[in-house]
């Protein structure tokens, strides 16, 4: 068969792909009549997992798991935006992994916040400026973030999602010549995650020059001749700074954890849920013990437990973030619970993705 040929069995499949995509958003659109004059909560994490699970156990031809969530995740986030259009505020600034890890799940077009600190992203929730907001929690390299921990102790906010996103760096550059630049700037965290790429093909003869983040990195870049910017790819593309080359990083194993936030958002239980919670259990010996021996008896498994200072008075006390399998309505999760609820803070239940 002929390219030409070839092409118009695309053009005409691509049409039947818009008519049907079409016929989804009459179909949202309906739905979201129905949310609204409810006051439901658009966005549902849970069933958004279910539907690429199920697809990718229907799909039979080239498209596996990725591709196909790819693909849907931006078709759920235009869908969201034609139901009730909801604000997102992330730890800025624009360009930053975080805002690459909250277009993920919202789409390119839903409204951003870009915030300036984790504090403000929790204050713009809990006044009500933003429906939800976007926070590192946790990296696989460098440990939890102990701010988001701390802050959500502080806040009667939910988590409703965790978004796990493998940290890439791109390398941009207006030169077309890597003889050409003289001068690179980044974080200083990127410059270690990235020493063997600037040693190949640098050595010591340009200038590493650090500063607060990869999207000033690539507006410095952008303007200074003979430069260039280590930077996540969203940053370079929201700037337009061309990238000469892509995942420069030393380790492929890195990732970093987000929390989605919301003020007023409880998930309903689905399939592989994870539940995360505060325990301010009482400063007396074999407390924690019992504590963790009741998930241990209801054969819950505890994926994390760290303590952190509960900053009460003058006294040496600590609560302990505590995240296990299952929803917290789960009728094992509530039995092991019982004897500590008066401790226990619910901070989200919501589906496993890490």
């Amino acid at each position: 068969m002929k390219l030409e040929d070839l092409r118009k069995k695309i053009d005409k499949l691509d049409d039947q792909i818009l008519d049907l995509l079409n016929e989804r958003m009459e179909i949202v659109n309906s739905v979201g009549e129905i949310k609204r004059s409810s006051n439901s909560i658009i966005y549902r994490p849970e069933r958004e997992k279910t539907i690429i699970d199920r697809l990718t156990k229907r799909s039979k031809g080239l498209l596996k798991q990725k591709a196909i969530e790819a693909i849907f995740l931006e078709i759920f986030a235009v869908s969201r935006n034609l139901e009730l259009p909801e604000r997102v505020a992330f730890l800025g600034p624009e360009g930053s992994f975080t805002h690459q890890a909250a277009e993920s799940r919202f789409g390119a077009n839903s409204e951003y916040l870009s915030i300036k600190s984790i504090s403000s992203v929790f204050e713009t929730i809990s006044a009500g400026r933003a429906r939800f907001g976007v926070v590192p929690v946790e990296n696989n390299q460098e440990g939890i973030v102990q701010e988001t921990i701390d802050l959500i102790g502080r806040h009667d906010l939910h988590i409703v999602a965790e978004i796990p996103l493998p940290i890439h760096f791109s390398f941009a550059t207006r030169q077309e010549k890597v003889s050409e630049i003289k001068k690179i700037y980044s974080k200083d965290i990127a410059f270690r995650q990235c020493r063997n790429f600037l040693e190949d093909l640098f050595g010591d003869q340009v200038e590493l020059i650090p500063v607060n983040s990869t999207s000033t990195a690539v507006k410095m870049s952008k303007e200074e001749p003979n430069s260039a910017a280590i930077c996540s790819h969203i940053a370079a593309k929201e700037y337009g700074l061309p990238i000469l080359f892509e995942n420069i990083e030393d380790s492929d194993a890195n990732h970093t954890r987000f929390w989605i936030l919301a003020k007023d958002m409880v998930n309903q239980p689905a399939q592989n849920n994870k539940t995360s919670l505060l325990a301010k259990l009482p400063d007396s010996p074999g407390s924690l013990a019992s504590f963790l021996e009741a998930f241990h008896t209801a054969g819950i498994n505890l994926s994390k437990v760290e303590s952190r200072p509960a900053k009460e008075g003058k006294k040496f006390k600590y609560w302990f973030f505590v995240e296990c399998d299952g929803h917290f309505q789960d009728a094992k999760i509530q039995e092991a619970l019982a004897p500590f609820i008066k401790n226990v803070k619910w901070l989200g239940s919501y589906v496993k993705l890490c």
